[in-house]
Protein backbone atom coordinates (compact mmCIF):
# COMPACT_ATOMS: atom_id res chain seq x y z
CA UNK A 1 0.00 0.00 0.00
CA UNK A 2 1.64 3.87 -1.19
CA UNK A 3 2.10 5.63 1.95
CA UNK A 4 0.79 8.69 0.25
CA UNK A 5 -1.51 11.61 0.37
CA UNK A 6 -3.79 9.18 -0.77
CA UNK A 7 -3.24 6.83 1.98
CA UNK A 8 -3.57 9.02 4.66
CA UNK A 9 -6.88 9.97 2.90
CA UNK A 10 -7.95 6.54 3.01
CA UNK A 11 -7.77 6.21 6.55
CA UNK A 12 -9.30 9.45 7.52
CA UNK A 13 -12.75 8.45 5.05
CA UNK A 14 -12.99 4.96 7.14
CA UNK A 15 -12.79 6.62 10.63
CA UNK A 16 -14.38 9.30 12.58
CA UNK A 17 -10.82 11.88 13.35
CA UNK A 18 -6.86 10.62 14.20
CA UNK A 19 -4.01 12.37 15.27
CA UNK A 20 -0.69 13.00 13.37
CA UNK A 21 0.80 10.57 15.76
CA UNK A 22 -2.01 7.93 15.41
CA UNK A 23 -1.50 8.41 10.85
CA UNK A 24 2.37 8.42 11.49
CA UNK A 25 2.25 4.67 13.58
CA UNK A 26 -0.32 3.64 10.97
CA UNK A 27 1.70 4.21 8.10
CA UNK A 28 5.15 4.17 9.42
CA UNK A 29 6.13 7.77 7.88
CA UNK A 30 7.76 10.37 9.97
CA UNK A 31 4.98 12.89 11.73
CA UNK A 32 6.47 15.72 9.71
CA UNK A 33 5.77 14.18 6.50
CA UNK A 34 2.33 13.14 7.58
CA UNK A 35 2.06 17.01 8.59
CA UNK A 36 3.24 17.90 5.01
CA UNK A 37 0.36 15.46 3.46
CA UNK A 38 -2.03 16.64 6.23
CA UNK A 39 -1.32 20.36 4.62
CA UNK A 40 -1.87 18.81 0.84
CA UNK A 41 -4.69 17.14 1.87
CA UNK A 42 -6.33 20.62 3.43
CA UNK A 43 -5.79 22.52 0.48
CA UNK A 44 -7.30 20.57 -1.51
CA UNK A 45 -10.35 20.53 0.99
CA UNK A 46 -10.69 17.11 1.83
CA UNK A 47 -9.47 16.95 5.47
CA UNK A 48 -10.13 19.45 8.63
CA UNK A 49 -8.88 20.15 12.05
CA UNK A 50 -11.32 18.54 14.06
CA UNK A 51 -9.92 20.05 17.36
CA UNK A 52 -8.01 18.31 20.48
CA UNK A 53 -9.50 15.70 22.42
CA UNK A 54 -10.09 15.40 26.22
CA UNK A 55 -7.64 15.65 28.26
CA UNK A 56 -6.13 12.75 29.98
CA UNK A 57 -3.26 14.59 31.93
CA UNK A 58 -1.11 14.83 29.37
CA UNK A 59 -1.32 17.82 26.26
CA UNK A 60 -4.26 17.08 24.54
CA UNK A 61 -3.81 15.21 21.13
CA UNK A 62 -4.47 17.42 17.98
CA UNK A 63 -6.96 15.92 14.87
CA UNK A 64 -7.89 15.70 11.75
CA UNK A 65 -10.47 14.39 10.16
CA UNK A 66 -12.35 13.94 6.43
CA UNK A 67 -14.14 16.87 5.04
CA UNK A 68 -17.57 15.39 3.92
CA UNK A 69 -19.05 18.97 3.07
CA UNK A 70 -15.86 19.68 0.89
CA UNK A 71 -17.85 19.44 -2.30
CA UNK A 72 -20.69 17.20 -3.73
CA UNK A 73 -21.33 14.53 -6.00
CA UNK A 74 -24.11 13.84 -8.37
CA UNK A 75 -25.16 10.83 -8.64
CA UNK A 76 -27.51 9.52 -11.92
CA UNK A 77 -29.58 5.95 -11.67
CA UNK A 78 -31.54 6.27 -15.51
CA UNK A 79 -33.31 3.48 -16.39
CA UNK A 80 -35.06 2.14 -19.48
CA UNK A 81 -38.22 4.28 -18.03
CA UNK A 82 -37.43 6.60 -15.39
CA UNK A 83 -34.78 8.06 -13.88
CA UNK A 84 -33.31 8.81 -10.10
CA UNK A 85 -31.02 11.43 -9.58
CA UNK A 86 -29.06 12.74 -6.38
CA UNK A 87 -27.14 15.27 -5.00
CA UNK A 88 -24.71 13.81 -2.17
CA UNK A 89 -22.18 15.30 0.25
CA UNK A 90 -18.46 13.31 -0.34
CA UNK A 91 -19.61 10.63 2.50
CA UNK A 92 -22.66 9.84 -0.19
CA UNK A 93 -25.32 11.89 2.63
CA UNK A 94 -27.79 12.57 0.09
CA UNK A 95 -28.41 16.33 0.44
CA UNK A 96 -31.60 16.36 -2.39
CA UNK A 97 -32.85 13.71 -4.57
CA UNK A 98 -35.78 13.40 -7.25
CA UNK A 99 -37.40 10.48 -9.38
CA UNK A 100 -38.55 11.25 -12.48
CA UNK A 101 -40.20 9.86 -15.54
CA UNK A 102 -37.69 9.72 -18.48
CA UNK A 103 -37.65 6.61 -21.39
CA UNK A 104 -34.36 6.18 -22.13
CA UNK A 105 -35.27 5.55 -25.79
CA UNK A 106 -36.13 9.21 -26.16
CA UNK A 107 -31.77 9.56 -26.89
CA UNK A 108 -28.90 10.63 -25.43
CA UNK A 109 -29.04 14.52 -26.14
CA UNK A 110 -32.74 15.13 -24.78
CA UNK A 111 -32.42 12.68 -21.53
CA UNK A 112 -28.93 14.00 -20.42
CA UNK A 113 -30.39 17.50 -21.03
CA UNK A 114 -33.07 16.90 -19.03
CA UNK A 115 -31.01 15.89 -16.78
CA UNK A 116 -28.83 18.56 -16.55
CA UNK A 117 -31.71 20.71 -15.91
CA UNK A 118 -32.82 18.52 -12.77
CA UNK A 119 -29.54 18.57 -11.60
CA UNK A 120 -29.18 22.08 -11.76
CA UNK A 121 -32.59 22.47 -10.20
CA UNK A 122 -31.33 19.70 -7.41
CA UNK A 123 -27.97 21.71 -6.52
CA UNK A 124 -30.34 24.66 -5.78
CA UNK A 125 -32.66 22.98 -3.45
CA UNK A 126 -29.37 21.33 -1.60
CA UNK A 127 -28.44 25.23 -1.38
CA UNK A 128 -25.04 24.30 -3.53
CA UNK A 129 -23.11 25.35 -6.55
CA UNK A 130 -22.08 23.80 -9.52
CA UNK A 131 -18.46 24.86 -8.93
CA UNK A 132 -19.03 22.64 -5.86
CA UNK A 133 -19.68 19.38 -8.14
CA UNK A 134 -16.40 17.19 -7.40
CA UNK A 135 -17.75 14.03 -9.47
CA UNK A 136 -20.49 12.45 -10.95
CA UNK A 137 -21.63 8.79 -10.85
CA UNK A 138 -24.12 7.34 -13.86
CA UNK A 139 -25.75 4.31 -13.86
CA UNK A 140 -26.90 3.03 -17.70
CA UNK A 141 -29.66 0.58 -18.66
CA UNK A 142 -27.46 -1.31 -21.08
CA UNK A 143 -23.94 -2.59 -21.33
CA UNK A 144 -21.15 0.17 -20.68
CA UNK A 145 -17.24 0.26 -21.56
CA UNK A 146 -16.19 1.63 -18.01
CA UNK A 147 -12.87 2.96 -19.34
CA UNK A 148 -14.50 5.30 -21.65
CA UNK A 149 -17.92 5.64 -20.36
CA UNK A 150 -19.58 4.90 -23.20
CA UNK A 151 -22.76 2.47 -23.83
CA UNK A 152 -21.90 -0.33 -26.67
CA UNK A 153 -24.56 -1.52 -28.19
CA UNK A 154 -27.13 -0.83 -25.56
CA UNK A 155 -30.92 -3.31 -26.80
CA UNK A 156 -33.02 -0.25 -25.43
CA UNK A 157 -31.28 2.75 -25.96
CA UNK A 158 -31.74 3.27 -29.67
CA UNK A 159 -29.09 6.33 -30.41
CA UNK A 160 -26.82 5.77 -27.44
CA UNK A 161 -24.10 3.11 -29.41
CA UNK A 162 -20.80 4.60 -28.62
CA UNK A 163 -22.24 8.39 -27.18
CA UNK A 164 -19.34 10.22 -25.17
CA UNK A 165 -21.74 10.56 -21.73
CA UNK A 166 -18.91 12.11 -20.12
CA UNK A 167 -18.83 14.38 -22.60
CA UNK A 168 -22.47 15.44 -22.73
CA UNK A 169 -22.12 16.13 -18.75
CA UNK A 170 -18.85 18.17 -19.24
CA UNK A 171 -20.87 21.13 -18.22
CA UNK A 172 -20.42 20.37 -14.68
CA UNK A 173 -16.36 20.45 -14.52
CA UNK A 174 -15.70 17.51 -13.07
CA UNK A 175 -14.97 13.44 -13.39
CA UNK A 176 -17.78 11.44 -14.98
CA UNK A 177 -17.71 7.80 -13.85
CA UNK A 178 -20.41 5.70 -16.03
CA UNK A 179 -21.54 1.82 -15.70
CA UNK A 180 -24.43 0.25 -16.04
CA UNK A 181 -27.25 0.22 -13.54
CA UNK A 182 -27.08 -3.12 -12.32
CA UNK A 183 -23.42 -3.10 -11.14
CA UNK A 184 -24.35 0.08 -9.64
CA UNK A 185 -26.92 -1.31 -7.87
CA UNK A 186 -25.04 -3.84 -6.58
CA UNK A 187 -22.06 -1.59 -5.42
CA UNK A 188 -24.40 0.35 -3.04
CA UNK A 189 -25.81 -2.76 -1.98
CA UNK A 190 -23.03 -4.12 -1.46
CA UNK A 191 -20.86 -1.29 0.07
CA UNK A 192 -24.20 -0.09 2.34
CA UNK A 193 -25.33 -4.01 3.68
CA UNK A 194 -23.16 -6.35 2.65
CA UNK A 195 -19.03 -4.74 3.28
CA UNK A 196 -17.66 -7.80 4.65
CA UNK A 197 -19.19 -10.07 1.86
CA UNK A 198 -16.54 -10.40 -0.66
CA UNK A 199 -18.69 -12.65 -3.15
CA UNK A 200 -21.72 -11.46 -3.88
CA UNK A 201 -24.52 -11.03 -6.77
CA UNK A 202 -27.14 -8.64 -7.25
CA UNK A 203 -29.99 -9.57 -9.60
CA UNK A 204 -32.15 -6.69 -10.72
CA UNK A 205 -35.56 -8.00 -12.25
CA UNK A 206 -37.53 -5.10 -13.58
CA UNK A 207 -37.90 -4.37 -17.56
CA UNK A 208 -35.29 -6.24 -18.60
CA UNK A 209 -32.88 -8.85 -16.12
CA UNK A 210 -29.31 -8.27 -15.28
CA UNK A 211 -26.70 -9.14 -12.66
CA UNK A 212 -24.13 -7.42 -10.85
CA UNK A 213 -20.71 -8.95 -9.82
CA UNK A 214 -18.71 -8.36 -6.57
CA UNK A 215 -15.68 -10.76 -6.12
CA UNK A 216 -12.97 -10.03 -3.48
CA UNK A 217 -14.89 -6.69 -2.88
CA UNK A 218 -14.88 -5.14 -5.89
CA UNK A 219 -16.70 -4.75 -8.57
CA UNK A 220 -16.21 -7.63 -11.93
CA UNK A 221 -16.80 -6.19 -15.43
CA UNK A 222 -15.15 -8.77 -17.21
CA UNK A 223 -12.39 -8.10 -20.62
CA UNK A 224 -15.20 -5.44 -22.08
CA UNK A 225 -17.50 -4.93 -19.46
CA UNK A 226 -20.29 -7.40 -20.34
CA UNK A 227 -20.06 -9.87 -17.16
CA UNK A 228 -23.23 -10.25 -15.63
CA UNK A 229 -25.52 -9.81 -18.70
CA UNK A 230 -27.38 -13.21 -17.27
CA UNK A 231 -30.82 -11.64 -19.54
CA UNK A 232 -29.59 -13.56 -22.10
CA UNK A 233 -28.68 -16.96 -21.26
CA UNK A 234 -31.13 -19.42 -22.95
CA UNK A 235 -34.06 -20.59 -20.77
CA UNK A 236 -34.84 -24.31 -21.89
CA UNK A 237 -37.73 -25.10 -24.87
CA UNK A 238 -38.28 -21.36 -25.25
CA UNK A 239 -38.78 -19.49 -28.02
CA UNK A 240 -39.90 -15.73 -27.29
CA UNK A 241 -38.27 -13.34 -29.75
CA UNK A 242 -35.43 -11.44 -27.26
CA UNK A 243 -34.85 -7.66 -27.53
CA UNK A 244 -31.40 -8.90 -28.62
CA UNK A 245 -32.62 -10.79 -32.09
CA UNK A 246 -32.18 -14.37 -30.19
CA UNK A 247 -35.27 -16.70 -29.01
CA UNK A 248 -35.66 -17.75 -25.85
CA UNK A 249 -33.13 -15.43 -23.58
CA UNK A 250 -34.46 -15.29 -19.79
CA UNK A 251 -35.20 -11.87 -20.18
CA UNK A 252 -37.98 -13.00 -22.86
CA UNK A 253 -39.52 -15.05 -20.78
CA UNK A 254 -38.83 -14.02 -17.10
CA UNK A 255 -38.53 -10.16 -16.78
CA UNK A 256 -41.25 -7.69 -15.83
CA UNK A 257 -41.39 -6.58 -19.48
CA UNK A 258 -42.25 -10.02 -20.69
CA UNK A 259 -44.89 -10.72 -18.13
CA UNK A 260 -46.37 -7.34 -18.72
CA UNK A 261 -46.43 -8.15 -22.51
CA UNK A 262 -48.19 -11.68 -21.72
CA UNK A 263 -50.56 -10.84 -19.01
CA UNK A 264 -51.79 -8.02 -21.76
CA UNK A 265 -52.45 -10.47 -24.19
CA UNK A 266 -54.28 -12.67 -21.71
CA UNK A 267 -56.52 -9.83 -21.31
CA UNK A 268 -55.29 -8.18 -17.86
CA UNK A 269 -54.22 -4.34 -18.00
CA UNK A 270 -50.79 -4.20 -17.28
CA UNK A 271 -48.16 -2.21 -19.01
CA UNK A 272 -44.94 -2.54 -17.10
CA UNK A 273 -43.33 -4.63 -14.26
CA UNK A 274 -44.81 -1.99 -11.38
CA UNK A 275 -48.17 -2.96 -12.66
CA UNK A 276 -47.75 -7.10 -12.71
CA UNK A 277 -46.67 -6.44 -9.39
CA UNK A 278 -50.10 -4.26 -8.27
CA UNK A 279 -52.37 -7.13 -10.21
CA UNK A 280 -50.50 -9.69 -7.51
CA UNK A 281 -50.35 -7.54 -4.73
CA UNK A 282 -54.29 -7.49 -5.44
CA UNK A 283 -54.77 -10.82 -5.70
CA UNK A 284 -55.28 -11.36 -9.54
CA UNK A 285 -54.83 -15.12 -10.24
CA UNK A 286 -53.09 -15.05 -13.47
CA UNK A 287 -50.20 -12.04 -12.51
CA UNK A 288 -49.36 -14.05 -9.13
CA UNK A 289 -48.95 -17.62 -11.16
CA UNK A 290 -47.06 -15.61 -13.93
CA UNK A 291 -44.91 -13.63 -10.74
CA UNK A 292 -44.30 -17.13 -9.42
CA UNK A 293 -43.14 -18.83 -12.85
CA UNK A 294 -40.52 -16.15 -13.14
CA UNK A 295 -39.35 -16.74 -10.16
CA UNK A 296 -38.77 -20.56 -11.03
CA UNK A 297 -36.82 -19.59 -14.35
CA UNK A 298 -34.57 -17.17 -12.95
CA UNK A 299 -33.56 -19.44 -10.56
CA UNK A 300 -33.14 -22.32 -12.58
CA UNK A 301 -30.72 -19.70 -14.26
CA UNK A 302 -29.22 -18.07 -11.17
CA UNK A 303 -28.27 -21.83 -10.22
CA UNK A 304 -25.71 -22.57 -12.83
CA UNK A 305 -24.26 -19.17 -11.98
CA UNK A 306 -24.40 -20.69 -8.13
CA UNK A 307 -22.63 -23.43 -8.81
CA UNK A 308 -20.29 -21.86 -10.83
CA UNK A 309 -19.43 -18.66 -9.13
CA UNK A 310 -20.43 -19.53 -5.07
CA UNK A 311 -21.50 -16.36 -3.95
CA UNK A 312 -22.01 -16.36 0.00
CA UNK A 313 -25.50 -14.26 -0.77
CA UNK A 314 -27.58 -13.46 -3.70
CA UNK A 315 -29.83 -10.05 -3.38
CA UNK A 316 -32.92 -9.59 -5.90
CA UNK A 317 -33.86 -6.24 -6.89
CA UNK A 318 -35.76 -4.15 -9.15
CA UNK A 319 -39.70 -3.34 -9.92
CA UNK A 320 -40.24 -6.92 -9.50
CA UNK A 321 -38.79 -8.05 -6.49
CA UNK A 322 -41.57 -5.56 -5.30
CA UNK A 323 -43.79 -8.84 -5.34
CA UNK A 324 -41.46 -9.97 -2.73
CA UNK A 325 -42.44 -14.12 -1.58
CA UNK A 326 -44.45 -14.55 -4.45
CA UNK A 327 -40.68 -14.09 -6.44
CA UNK A 328 -38.16 -14.99 -4.15
CA UNK A 329 -40.05 -18.82 -3.32
CA UNK A 330 -39.58 -19.19 -6.71
CA UNK A 331 -36.31 -18.22 -7.42
CA UNK A 332 -35.36 -19.86 -3.81
CA UNK A 333 -36.59 -23.48 -4.73
CA UNK A 334 -34.62 -23.53 -7.98
CA UNK A 335 -31.62 -22.69 -7.03
CA UNK A 336 -31.65 -24.87 -3.62
CA UNK A 337 -32.87 -27.47 -5.41
CA UNK A 338 -30.49 -27.72 -8.34
CA UNK A 339 -27.35 -26.21 -7.17
CA UNK A 340 -24.33 -28.12 -5.22
CA UNK A 341 -25.17 -28.71 -1.73
CA UNK A 342 -21.86 -27.29 -0.74
CA UNK A 343 -22.44 -24.12 -3.02
CA UNK A 344 -25.63 -23.20 -1.13
CA UNK A 345 -24.95 -24.98 2.73
CA UNK A 346 -24.40 -20.86 3.66
CA UNK A 347 -26.11 -19.26 0.71
CA UNK A 348 -28.45 -16.17 1.70
CA UNK A 349 -31.12 -15.07 -1.00
CA UNK A 350 -32.89 -11.85 0.01
CA UNK A 351 -34.57 -8.97 -1.03
CA UNK A 352 -32.42 -5.72 -1.74
CA UNK A 353 -32.93 -3.31 1.51
CA UNK A 354 -31.63 -0.36 -0.37
CA UNK A 355 -35.32 -0.74 -2.82
CA UNK A 356 -35.03 1.90 -5.07
CA UNK A 357 -32.07 3.88 -3.88
CA UNK A 358 -29.60 1.27 -4.40
CA UNK A 359 -28.71 3.11 -8.09
CA UNK A 360 -28.30 6.64 -6.91
CA UNK A 361 -26.48 5.33 -3.79
CA UNK A 362 -23.78 3.00 -5.88
CA UNK A 363 -23.75 5.64 -8.72
CA UNK A 364 -22.24 8.22 -5.35
CA UNK A 365 -20.17 5.30 -4.04
CA UNK A 366 -18.50 4.51 -8.09
CA UNK A 367 -18.16 8.76 -8.05
CA UNK A 368 -15.98 8.63 -4.71
CA UNK A 369 -14.22 6.03 -5.04
CA UNK A 370 -12.75 7.11 -8.16
CA UNK A 371 -12.59 10.97 -6.81
CA UNK A 372 -10.71 9.75 -3.97
CA UNK A 373 -8.59 6.73 -5.83
CA UNK A 374 -5.25 6.80 -4.05
CA UNK A 375 -3.07 7.02 -6.97
CA UNK A 376 -5.62 10.09 -8.21
CA UNK A 377 -5.57 11.94 -4.81
CA UNK A 378 -1.50 11.65 -4.70
CA UNK A 379 -1.43 12.39 -7.80
CA UNK A 380 -3.17 15.65 -7.77
CA UNK A 381 -1.21 16.62 -4.44
CA UNK A 382 2.00 16.34 -6.68
CA UNK A 383 0.82 18.89 -8.78
CA UNK A 384 -0.38 21.13 -5.94
CA UNK A 385 3.35 21.03 -4.67
CA UNK A 386 4.64 22.27 -8.30
CA UNK A 387 2.27 24.82 -8.78
CA UNK A 388 3.30 25.91 -5.34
Amino acid sequence: MSNGAGALLEILRRQPEASRSELAERTGLARSTVGQRLELLSALGYVEEAGPRPSTGGRPASTVRFKPDGGVILALDLGATHCRLAVTDLNREVLAEVSHELPIADGPEQVLGRVRTLLLALLRRARRAPAQVRAIGVGLPGPVEFASGRPVNPPIMPGWDGVDVPRLLSAFGAPVLVDNDVNIMALGEHREHWPQCGDFLFIKVATGIGCGIITGGRIHRGAQGAAGDIGHIRVPDADELCRCGNRGCLEAVASGGALARRLSAQGLAVDDARAVVEAAQRGEPLAVAAIRESGRTIGEAMAGMVNFFNPATLVIGGDLAHAGDELLAGIRGAVYERSLMLATRELRIVTSQLDEAAGVVGAATMATDGLFDPARVDALAARAVSAG
